[in-house]
């Protein structure tokens, strides 16, 4: 299977694999966040096209195209602007991408990756077919706020997405007992996670030492049995040729 990019101003634009890890969470005390699997996967998932420059925007909150100014270290034809107007800002991505026979890709904003003023918009496209190209799209949530992407920072995250796989979920409520298995393994877990939070407040226990639960992070049952054999706790999209 292939993700095929077709740049479409003469080089590929900076596009690299997810990163693992945030700056926030860095800072963060015993770096923490990456305790969260969830979160850590959800980060590499994918691609990420990174900004060109250095560049700052801001929006006066005006509804017209000029109540947008950007403002970049040095020139570049690929500078985010100002078209829709009403606070939000677009970045080109500049290439074409395809994907195999039924699979979307979703454009978003950095995930887990949160900017003061603006968030990132979400779009999926049907790359399996569309020759249209895509923009990135931002909406200013405060005006007067300068909002910087410093250069090399990430302003749209790819996304792979099955088409067709929501509409072929039906959803169903069950009381938890009619799976005896999955109410033991979680009534074993709520009984653990609760002796853990009681035993990290004695110094010296053996949940102090551990400092968190580390079950589902190692795909573990709550028994201690392995859990399933495709656990990830990394995902590793493959980088484009020259990345």
């Amino acid at each position: 299977m292939t993700l095929i990019a077709y740049p479409l101003s003469g080089a590929l634009p900076d596009i690299r694999p997810a990163r693992p890890t945030r700056d926030w969470i860095d800072s963060l005390p015993e770096q923490y966040g990456y305790r969260c699997l969830p979160l850590n996967i959800a980060s590499m998932h994918g691609w990420e096209v990174c900004c060109p420059v250095r560049v700052t925007a801001v929006w006066d909150g005006g509804v017209g195209v000029e109540a947008i100014t950007v403002t970049a270290e040095e020139p570049h034809p690929l500078l985010p602007a100002s078209h829709f107007g009403s606070g939000v800002l677009t970045f080109h991505v500049a290439a074409l991408f395809r994907t195999p026979q039924g699979v979307n890709l979703m454009v978003t904003g950095p995930l887990n990756h949160p900017k003061h003023g603006i968030m990132g918009l979400s779009g999926i496209i049907e790359t399996d077919w569309s020759p249209y190209p895509f923009t990135m799209n931002w909406k200013f949530t405060a005006p007067g706020v300068p909002v910087t992407w410093e250069k090399g920072e990430p302003f749209a995250h790819l996304m792979p997405v099955q088409r067709g796989l929501v509409e072929s979920l039906t959803p169903e409520v069950r009381d938890l007992d009619s799976d005896p298995e999955t109410a033991a393994q979680y009534r074993a877990w709520a009984a653990s996670r609760s002796q853990f939070n009681s035993d990290l407040q004695t110094p010296g226990s053996a949940a102090a030492q551990e400092r968190w639960q580390k079950g589902y992070y190692r795909g573990k049952q709550p028994d201690g049995t392995d859990g399933p054999p495709g656990h990830e706790i990394k995902v590793r999209a493959k980088p484009f040729p020259n990345r």
